[in-house]
């Protein structure tokens, strides 16, 4: 099955009419931009480089780290971010992070580490695609806190989901 893998692009738009959300840097500006424009679901931008995915859930943040890209100090603008995704976002050295839903473990994640944080919409945690119980990845790391231990029971998670998937 062929899949959508995040790409980098150079990128010279600005945000639309050059507004940015108070306190925002540009780099926030321009991400949350292109999530909001371009049908992106995570887009991460810093100067002329943005890295931009249609990829749902954290897929797109461990594709970035399995690459060994490095993002440090880039900004992020994610559709969703539950608390599996702000620990990837500490790991991956993000400054800063707009979400349009953030669950509460993830806002306080980010808290913890200093990192920026801007939304629209906060909710206790992040639901599963069936709609009928919590997010599979915020469950695995709702008792972690260290982003390195995050990233290896996700990434156990993953690929017993996907072998779930192939039976």
């Amino acid at each position: 099955m062929k899949q959508n893998m995040p790409e980098m692009l150079n990128h010279e738009d600005t945000c639309e009419n050059g507004h940015e959300q108070e306190g925002a840097s540009k780099n926030l500006g321009l991400a949350k931009h292109s999530l909001e424009t371009e049908g992106c679901t995570c887009v991460l931008a810093k100067g002329s480089e943005i890295y931009k995915s249609t990829r749902h859930g954290i897929a797109p943040l461990l594709a970035w780290i399995g690459q060994g890209i490095d993002v440090s100090g880039y900004s992020a603008a994610d559709q969703i971010v539950g608390k599996a995704a702000a620990l990837l976002y500490v790991r991956m050295g993000v400054t800063e992070v707009y979400a349009q839903v953030v669950s509460e473990p993830a806002r306080q994640v980010l808290a913890d580490h200093g990192i920026l944080l801007r939304y629209d919409k906060l909710v206790p945690w992040i639901i599963n695609r069936r709609g009928d119980g919590m997010c599979p990845m915020e469950q695995t790391v709702l008792q972690i806190s260290d982003p390195e231990e995050a990233l290896a029971a996700l990434r156990e998670k993953v690929r017993i989901l996907a072998a779930q998937n192939d039976q």
